[in-house]
């Protein structure tokens, strides 16, 4: 199973379209997860298009997605266990993935996917895969663009991110 994911698309403020080396992955797509800051409706309408698409809401997010999404999400893809969160917070003295972590502190996982700092990050802790895409439209002071790759097998999960210089 190959799953895209994103984070942070501030669509239409950061990108008017979907850049072309997303569309590239999102073409065989049989997954995607946002972890929020869609900031339209029809961002997630674009990507549904392309795949099953599961996500939550952000801190720019609106009422309209935060109804459909919520601010946590549980899935199961194949045999693996994937919490999303966006990670933003109300103690800003703890970090955007602390704030994620702290979010399923009590529930088994194979991976947590969050967003909200464009930074994209692949580590793992306690077993679980930490994951952050960064962002394919706003790379605030990152070098490069970036989404997730996600490649699910039974209970293997494989991630990577792609990076890019041209939202284009």
């Amino acid at each position: 199973m190959r799953v895209v994911v994103v984070a942070d698309t501030h669509m239409p403020r950061m990108a008017k379209k979907l850049p072309g080396r997303l569309l590239e992955e999102l073409e065989k797509a049989d997954a995607i997860i946002h972890a929020g800051d869609w900031t339209k409706q029809s961002v997630y309408e674009q990507l549904a298009e392309f795949a099953p698409t599961y996500g939550v809401t952000g801190n720019n997010d609106g009422a309209e997605l935060q109804a459909k999404f919520g601010l946590r999400k549980l899935l199961k893809l194949e045999d693996c266990r994937i919490g999303v969160v966006h990670g933003h917070g109300a103690v800003k003295r703890s970090s955007t993935e602390a704030h994620a972590i702290e979010a399923f502190k009590r529930t088994k996982l194979d991976a947590l996917v969050y967003g909200h700092s464009h930074i994209p990050v692949r580590r793992m802790e306690a077993g679980m895969l930490v994951f952050n895409p960064g962002s394919p439209t706003d790379k605030r002071r990152q070098p490069l663009y970036s989404f997730g790759l996600f490649d699910i097998a039974g209970s293997e999960l494989r991630a990577r991110h792609i990076f890019y210089e041209d939202k284009a």
